[in-house]
């Protein structure tokens, strides 16, 4: 299974202790696709802690693989895995649907 994020949306304070836009909420996607390339996906939003802006890294000079660090980071261990979960579940299920709808005289 590979996994991707999708980390490119973010909300920002124009200001805040002396940094202008400063990161606060990351609007995130994680993806998942198997070898059958079968694909699930979740989305929601991160919040980002602003107490300290010590290693403050200006907006210009953030990488997408910098905001996922931190969305993983702010989620934590468990909290990630739940979200591979949940798409490995979509997966398992349009690989072997448990509901199939149909209609009748259609084949």
């Amino acid at each position: 299974m590979i996994y991707t994020w999708n980390n490119k949306t973010v909300d920002t304070y124009p200001a805040l202790e002396g940094n202008n836009d400063v990161i606060f909420k990351v609007h995130w996607g994680l993806i998942g696709m198997d070898d059958n390339e079968n694909v699930g996906s979740v989305y929601g939003t991160q919040l980002l802690d602003t107490s300290n802006l010590s290693g403050f890294i200006s907006f210009a000079d953030i990488t997408e693989e910098q905001i996922n660090e931190w969305v993983e980071a702010a989620m934590g261990g468990e909290e990630v895995q739940a979200k591979k979960n949940a798409i490995n579940a979509q997966i398992a299920e349009k690989a072997n649907p448990s509901v199939i709808t149909k209609q009748i005289g259609e084949e």
